[in-house]
């Protein structure tokens, strides 16, 4: 799905959406949800209540998918070996860090909820650190999407204000091009010696 897809998926279903892409991944989903915020489509409140259930959800279910089956189920995917190995290795020496902040790390975050329940980290350690990390998560990431907003607004407000000066000077470079293009130097048939 692209950028325009997922946007028309959160305008047409709203939190629901917004509910199941968090639980599921999430950055991507969650900044168009704030910048639809920002104009009016949802709120911003709700936006970051709802990706932190559906992460924290989704985080909390991988977790226990991993507890139950994961040592089993990574020795059966030897293209995952690479992503799994830099996250008990991470896991290894910053623990704490690691959970708090593993949605925040590119190319990992799906998996990394998985490997921390592999790792036999105690549940509840699990549980408040995936809280406390699921909620900066969301108030982040949403507050990111909705300065976007207020940026993208704000840059379409300078272009209203500029319109007709940037018309005239888009104008002129494709005068410009046809021109050259219409115009071009011949070259002679045979090369001079």
């Amino acid at each position: 799905m692209d950028f325009h897809d997922l946007q028309q998926l959160v305008i047409d279903y709203g939190y629901l959406a917004l509910f199941i892409g968090t639980y599921l991944e999430g950055e991507t989903i969650l900044v168009i949800a704030g910048f639809l915020a920002h104009g009016g489509y949802l709120e911003l409140e709700w936006v970051m209540l709802t990706a932190f259930l559906g992460t924290f959800a989704g985080d909390q279910t991988f977790f226990y998918l991993g507890r139950w089956k994961g040592i089993a189920f990574l020795e059966k995917r030897p293209l995952w070996h690479s992503k799994t190995d830099k996250v008990f290795d991470l896991l290894h020496k910053h623990q704490i860090p690691v959970i708090l902040g593993f949605r925040f790390l590119y190319g990992v975050r799906n998996v990394t909820p998985f490997v921390i329940g592999a790792s036999k980290i105690h549940p509840l350690k699990f549980f408040l650190l995936n809280f406390l990390g699921a909620g900066i998560w969301a108030i982040a990431v949403g507050y990111l999407g909705y300065t976007f907003g207020e940026f993208a607004e704000s840059i379409m407000g300078q272009v209203k204000k500029y319109e007709m000066y940037i018309l005239v000077v888009l104008i002129a470079i494709g005068v410009a091009l046809f021109w050259r293009s219409t115009h071009k130097p011949e070259t002679p048939d045979t090369p001079e010696e």
